[in-house]
């Protein structure tokens, strides 16, 4: 008996604004999903319903799906929207349009009957029961909800073959069953469930007590406190089991999930079929949406070309230079441990950062809009669409501005600097293939200077990760690097901090790191500068550059 091949998955990807839709379709998404900001969950969408004609007709000229939202739960006032709307949606001819509320999926399917219908992530779908449910209904397509656990999503996906299935592989992660909050709501006024979430899971919480005289009082924790309170909570109906709820001198950040991330189990979705993969991040940015395009081509890619040599490791080393809280597994494994949250530090982090996108590409060079600092010195690496192609390292000495023939040592996003390249800067690589490499809307990173925090909290996320995937060995590792993060934010470390990473690393290493003035400007590495200069770009000396200068 011949075996059916699966079918082929799509790789989805987030578009929050018309930039971004083009970056998602230059990179390699199959599909990519957007929405106005009226009628969909995010009203800092940057689309108007103008930018929507235009992004649908860019992406389909390049073979690449459409899906619309409309997965806001209505209220009376969003009842009369509708007609104009669906006007609108029957005359843009998406390829899809995401669904949650019933009744506006009634509507349409009355209204605007020729539109495929999608059932949004926001509808809590986990069982095959409520799939076939849906397709009874008329629904094409059905987004999973993020608690489905990869054996749940196996059991669906034989019971319901008819019908094309969705997951979520990659993005934030809401503390609430599939975004269903009202944290927001409660302590923002701000509504998660139409868009808006004031994001209040992430926030830092601090205890008080309330004395008899009606005033309250902050529990100052510090180092002659701390060893004092132990806070617990008891649930009514199981009397004398007592949950530590654990703060220290920063707070308690107890509601704050990592991101979500099934790169080292993408093999397992390919192999069973899931017809779409979904990135989430509508809010995020143009290098965001770059990166981990690439990151999921390149690995979707590889997988069909050879399933058996498959090996997640190269790709999540992309995804790790995406901003990030750190990733878990999510519910894929079923229930969530400790290890997928963070209660120490809350902020996204990568050691790479956005450093200037490709605008303009002439017969002389390109011209970079700069979108970030960059200093002289400093490694840019360019992330070409083509994912068969690798990236390419350039170390630039001095900028040129564009047009004005003025040479600077430093340039800023936010003056608007656009710097001309010419070819003859990459002249460790092959002209013609450096040419065809980069077309505008190219994305440039550099290397983040990251403070001793930020730092730490990578190590601690790489091994709690290393956890989630079943190596034994290394809780001690993980207890001991939580203990290194939390002496690293504590009050006293970042009090003593330099306010400007720009001043050096706390421990220049001296092999010649982007934006290290100690090494740049320092005399004792004038000779390191030299040897550096005739390596290939982006390339490190072997050891501290004060021995190559002795």
């Amino acid at each position: 008996m011949k075996t059916q091949t699966p079918r082929r998955s799509e790789l989805l990807m987030p578009a929050g604004s018309l930039e971004r839709l083009r970056i998602a379709v230059q990179y390699g998404a199959d599909a990519v999903y957007l929405g106005t900001p009226d009628m969909s969950l995010r009203t800092k969408s940057k689309f108007s319903l103008e930018d929507v004609k235009t992004g649908i007709a860019h992406a389909h000229a390049h073979g690449v799906r459409v899906y619309l939202t409309l997965n806001l739960f209505t209220h009376n006032k969003d009842i009369a929207k509708l007609a104009d709307y669906v006007q609108v949606l029957r005359e843009m001819r998406p390829d899809g349009v995401i669904v949650a509320d019933p009744g506006v999926f009634r509507y349409l399917r009355k209204h605007a009957p020729e539109l495929s219908l999608h059932v949004s992530t926001q509808a809590n779908v986990c069982s095959w029961l409520t799939v076939d449910y849906w397709k009874e209904e008329g629904a094409e397509l059905v987004v999973l909800a993020r608690e489905v656990s990869f054996a749940e999503l196996a059991e669906i996906r034989e019971h319901c073959p008819d019908i094309r299935l969705e997951t979520f592989v990659h993005g934030a992660m809401c503390m609430t069953y599939s975004g269903r909050c009202l944290l927001s709501n409660y302590l923002a006024e701000r509504g998660a469930n139409q868009g808006n979430c004031a994001n209040s899971c992430r926030w830092m919480y601090k205890l008080h007590l309330r004395l008899k005289d009606g005033t309250s009082q902050e529990i100052e924790l510090n180092e002659h406190t701390s060893e004092l309170f132990e806070f617990l909570l008891e649930e009514g109906v199981r009397p004398g089991e007592f949950m530590a709820l654990e703060e220290d001198m920063r707070g308690s950040y107890i509601l704050n999930s990592k991101d979500m991330c099934l790169m080292p189990k993408l093999d397992q979705l390919l192999e069973i079929g899931v017809d779409s993969l979904k990135v989430e991040g509508r809010n995020k940015s143009a290098y965001y949406v770059a990166s981990v395009t690439r990151a999921y081509r390149r690995a979707i890619d590889a997988w069909y070309r050879d399933p058996e040599g498959w090996s997640p490791e190269p790709f999540m080393a992309e995804l790790e230079g995406a901003t990030n809280r750190g990733f878990t597994l999510g519910f894929h494994e079923g229930r969530l441990k400790n290890h997928a949250h963070n209660y120490d530090h809350t902020r996204s982090t990568a050691p790479w950062e956005y450093a200037a996108m490709v605008g303009e590409v002439r017969d002389d060079g390109l011209v970079l809009n700069v979108k970030n600092r960059i200093d002289a010195g400093d490694v840019l690496e360019f992330l070409p669409p083509d994912p068969k192609l690798e990236t390419v390292l350039l170390r630039l000495y001095a900028f040129e501005i564009d047009g004005e023939g003025e040479t600077m040592d430093v340039v800023h996003g936010s003056l608007g600097h656009r710097v001309f390249v010419p070819w003859s800067a990459f002249d460790r690589e092959d002209p013609e293939a450096i040419r065809k490499a980069f077309p505008p809307m190219t994305i440039v990173r550099k290397e983040a200077m990251l403070p001793e925090d930020d730092w730490a909290r990578i190590r601690l996320d790489k091994t709690a990760q290393k956890i989630e995937l079943g190596e034994n060995g290394r809780e001690k590792a993980y207890r001991r690097q939580v203990k290194a993060l939390q002496e690293t934010i504590s009050d006293e470390a970042v009090a003593q901090r330099a306010h400007s990473s720009r001043t050096g690393v706390e421990r220049c290493c001296g092999r010649g790191c982007n934006g290290c003035l100690m090494f740049w400007n320092d005399p004792e590495y004038a000779r390191a500068r030299e040897v550096l200069a005739a390596r290939k770009h982006g390339e490190l000396l072997e050891r501290d550059g004060r021995s190559a200068a002795e």
